[in-house]
């Protein structure tokens, strides 16, 4: 997941460990346990591979906004701090010399081959979905219909299971297992949309 997570990030903008981490947070969602102990052993996996590369950063940095001293040696001073270029050697760093990271014409083709692999689940569909768009329309359509295909299979087995009499279903769980079936039914509903929408 983390790889997938990492290439479609770097397909959307070149970012550096810090950014990635923060960004990765985002859409892996509150509770995802992204440390730096995982996302740099990561990078340097997909950097072996080819996938991600260190790019050159911007000419110049941008500076932090300083508000007007009312010094005119302050203000000329601030204002070449601004235009200051990186020193020799730099390439491939942002600001305060971190690493900066871009993705590959390999990592673009793994990432294709990562969201078209069969077997998504709860976790891996979402992230897929979220970056599906850099991807053909076939992969995109296929993907769509493996999940719908996996929340048919799902509601069946429900619906089985809430016909069959048994004494653990008191009022709690089956109004438990009745709301799952509703929220199933209701992405089946979604995805129905979104293939109209994607065989369109």
């Amino acid at each position: 997941m983390i790889e997938l997570a990492i290439l479609g990030l770097l397909k959307e903008s070149e970012l550096h460990g810090y950014e990635l981490k923060k960004r990765l947070r985002e859409i892996l969602g509150p509770l995802s346990s992204v440390s730096f102990g995982s996302l740099y052993p990561a990078l340097a996996r997909l950097e072996a591979a080819g996938h991600v590369k260190a790019v050159e950063a911007a000419d110049v940095v941008p500076a932090p906004m300083f508000p007007a001293t009312g010094s005119f040696a302050g203000e000329a001073a601030a204002f070449r701090a601004s235009r200051r270029r990186p020193f020799a050697g730099t390439a491939g760093r942002g600001p305060r010399n971190r690493k900066v990271y871009g993705i590959t014409d390999r990592g673009e083709a793994r990432l294709a081959e990562l969201i078209a692999e069969s077997g998504d689940d709860d976790r891996t569909f979402p992230l897929k979905l979220a970056f599906c768009r850099w991807c053909s329309p076939e992969v995109r359509l296929g993907l769509l219909q493996r999940r719908r295909a996996t929340l048919v299979e799902r509601l069946a087995e429900r619906r089985s299971s809430m016909r069959t009499p048994s004494e653990r279903l008191d009022r709690y769980v089956r109004s438990l297992m009745e709301h799952e079936t509703e929220s199933t039914e209701r992405d089946i509903a979604w995805l129905d949309r979104l293939i109209e929408e994607e065989s369109a």
